[in-house]
């Protein structure tokens, strides 16, 4: 098979020729990464100062599962209604919205840092309730409401990391970070009562972590009602990463900027003869989760406890904006904890909720998110955002 290669800058690819057929990089944004409407709310963030609508730029650059976005605002001058979106989940991997709710603690996290740098005085109410079946769900459901009064200007360095704060999928250096940071994680959720980080560093743990991934992802990765429920939040082509501005992108696969352009300028058939026959290389999903010095648990009292989702996922949000800020990058590692999940919807032996425990010693707090922190390789760009108006009630 013929490959030739016009390159354009560092690593960038112009025109690529496979097998007598010729993609146009422009075409397939492979010369684009980080540009185009998709984009654009990471650059106007502080438009709207000193409006509530500030807070919701803010939001919407929160982290959520699969980038699925399920945020939906309804904005007064004296107050912010945050609604889950029950429809943008990713099918049988989050059975119950677990993660969902996870992610809408997250937007409310970024929603709280920005109404103090707006000049707010911001008390988030979070609704009470119990996880039920998807399919239980009302479209739009309240799960906090933010009162908003006036209040002074506070910066801070977790405000402020917010539009550089992405999910770096990329192999990490196997360098340890710095003991007071690692004591920042670890004392994130002190003044939590129903929340609690458990942090791994030393080579034991980061190993069984590792083998207690290979065996989860050996299983998320091949059922069929999985794999589907998550496909549909990944776009391939450019055009549908500019037409939904959501799900997860190939520039977020952690791969080489070069096999990147290639997976994006390629197309699907000629891909898939390469990876089934290694004939370019690639970075594994297992071989980037082994190069990590550090790996975190956000844990709660009861994982389908919407109020606590809501908090642990604040406390992820605050944990990888604080990590930004120390330039240190970060990765949800949460096959595991959907195994949990997915075995409780199959009413099978809860293996993964007893590895889980066995790990983190204790009976009495239940695992709900897991990642890893490093120094990367490589940075990486931002995810695709759904613009302000559409996420308004």
């Amino acid at each position: 098979m013929q490959r030739r290669f016009f390159l354009k800058g560092a690593g960038a690819i112009s025109v690529i020729s496979v097998g007598g057929g010729i993609w146009r990089a422009y075409d397939t944004g492979a010369l684009s990464v980080g540009k185009g409407p998709a984009f654009e709310p990471w650059k106007d963030w502080q438009e709207s100062k000193d409006n509530p609508l500030a807070l919701v730029r803010a939001a919407i650059l929160a982290a959520s599962p699969r980038n699925t976005q399920p945020w939906l605002f309804k904005v007064t001058n004296s107050s912010i209604g945050l609604y889950l979106d029950s429809q943008r989940y990713p099918g049988a991997v989050d059975p119950y919205l677990r993660e969902e709710h996870i992610g809408m603690g997250c937007a409310l996290e970024n929603l709280m840092q920005a109404a103090t740098a707006n000049g707010y005085a911001a008390s988030a109410t979070l609704l009470p309730g119990q996880m039920v079946e998807a399919s239980a769900y009302s479209k739009y459901q309240l799960v906090a409401q933010v009162g908003l009064a006036p209040g002074p200007k506070q910066h801070s360095k977790l405000h402020d990391a917010i539009p550089h704060r992405h999910t770096n999928r990329n192999p990490y250096q196997l360098t340890s970070l710095p003991e007071d940071f690692v004591d920042e994680i670890r004392q994130i959720a002190s003044e939590e009562t129903d929340v609690k980080m458990f942090v791994f560093a030393a080579d034991e743990d980061r190993n069984r972590i590792v083998d207690m991934m290979s065996k989860a992802c050996n299983i998320v990765f091949t059922d069929p009602q999985m794999v589907q429920g998550s496909d549909r939040f990944v776009r391939h082509e450019w055009s549908d990463i500019q037409k939904f501005r959501d799900g997860l992108i190939p520039d977020e696969d952690g791969q080489t900027p070069l096999t990147t352009a290639m997976r994006k300028v390629a197309p699907p058939s000629w891909w898939r003869y390469t990876f089934r026959h290694k004939v370019w290389p690639t970075t594994s999903y297992m071989d980037s989760v082994r190069a990590t010095p550090f790996y975190g648990l956000i844990a709660v009292r009861d994982r389908y406890d919407l109020e606590q989702s809501l908090r642990a996922g604040r406390i992820w949000q605050r944990a990888h904006l604080l990590a930004t800020a120390h330039n240190v990058a970060g990765q949800p590692l949460n096959q595991i904890v959907e195994l949990v999940d997915h075995q409780r919807s199959l009413n099978q032996q809860p293996k993964a909720l007893a590895e889980l425990a066995e790990l983190i010693g204790d009976t009495d707090w239940q695992p709900t998110f897991m990642f890893r922190f490093g120094y990367p390789i490589r940075d990486v760009g931002p995810s695709p955002r759904r613009p302000v108006q559409a996420c308004l009630l």
